[in-house]
């Protein structure tokens, strides 16, 4: 009997240790290996092979259709680890001591490069033309108070869509930030970091006119508004990068150069560019690594430190 399941979803767990498993992973990730699985199980269906268990070599040609599709390198790793999770979970081998699939990925390494695409910042310049033109609507005043949170916190979007007005704890000159999960806590230990309003972003001030005007007392921070200014009960990830995105296009600039990420990277670049102390940077973006800290430092300063500077 031919065994097609779905989704990850569908697959059986065999014991209480793969459920551990499951919630070892994060939720995107999750979703993300879901819609992997899914489209690998519908590429086994054209081909007439099984998913599962699949051969070696149904998983290498997988990687091979996807490349010529132009699907990024970190996309095709992805799908690999997502087939290997449903074999896993389904009492499988995974396929990450396959030498079939692991020359594939190599092999698709050097066709396509490791370097990622990365996304422009929001520096803190852009950020006071992105602030400037929101309307003065219900939208605007929510897309004020989120943009500004994001770069002043160096905030993911989903930890944006996830805080709760007791998460910010007013203090003088700003506020206590709790962060009660995160990309690099998913224990949820939780993180503390600084927001200062300071006199130029002011993103305290922006978040208590969304607050008031949408009459937002308790529960999330962020939430969605229709076109009638009615305020919804809650904001997606993808919504955010939507934002950002439309925030870019309203000052001019081409939306698909910015993502939701590029609060975040906007916030470590005004730092490195101000020449803040890297550590100091890390505090609020609460990267564990300083050397990929780094990476955003030594693009601010490629320019600005050049040892051409003197006699270029």
């Amino acid at each position: 009997m031919s065994l097609v399941p779905t989704g990850l979803s569908a697959l059986p767990v065999q014991s209480a240790a793969d459920r551990l498993i499951f919630a070892a992973r994060s939720p995107a990730t999750l979703r993300a290996y879901r819609t992997d699985w899914d489209t690998f199980v519908a590429w086994c269906r054209t081909q007439n092979v099984m998913p599962l268990p699949a051969q070696s070599e149904t998983v290498a040609a997988w990687v091979a259709s996807r490349l010529k599709q132009g699907r990024k390198a970190a996309t095709l790793a992805r799908g690999v680890a997502a087939v290997s999770c449903a074999h896993e979970m389904a009492g499988f081998e995974s396929f990450s001591r396959s030498r079939i699939v692991q020359d594939a990925l190599r092999g698709m390494r050097r066709t396509l490069g490791t370097a990622p695409i990365r996304k422009a910042p929001v520096t803190v310049v852009l950020m006071r033309h992105m602030l400037a033109a929101q309307p003065d609507n219900l939208i605007g005043l929510r897309n004020r108070a989120l943009l500004a949170l994001g770069f002043a916190g160096a905030l993911r979007r989903s930890e944006l869509v996830t805080l709760e007005i007791g998460d910010l704890v007013l203090q003088e000159g700003g506020a206590l930030l709790t962060l009660r999960r995160s990309k690099t806590d998913q224990d949820g230990a939780g993180q503390m970091i600084g927001i200062l309003n300071g006199s130029t972003i002011r993103a305290l001030d922006h978040l208590a006119t969304w607050c008031e005007a949408a009459g937002i007392t308790s529960g999330l921070l962020f939430r969605s508004v229709d076109r009638h200014g009615r305020v919804g009960d809650f904001l997606s990830d993808r919504s955010v990068a939507r934002i950002i995105k439309s925030a870019a296009e309203i000052v001019g600039l081409d939306p698909e150069h910015f993502s939701g990420h590029s609060l975040r990277a906007g916030f470590i670049t005004s730092g490195a560019e101000a020449g803040a102390d890297a550590l100091l940077i890390a505090e609020t973006s609460r990267h564990k690594s300083l050397d990929v800290l780094r990476l955003y430092v030594r693009r601010a300063s490629l320019l600005k430190s050049h040892a051409g500077a003197s006699f270029l």
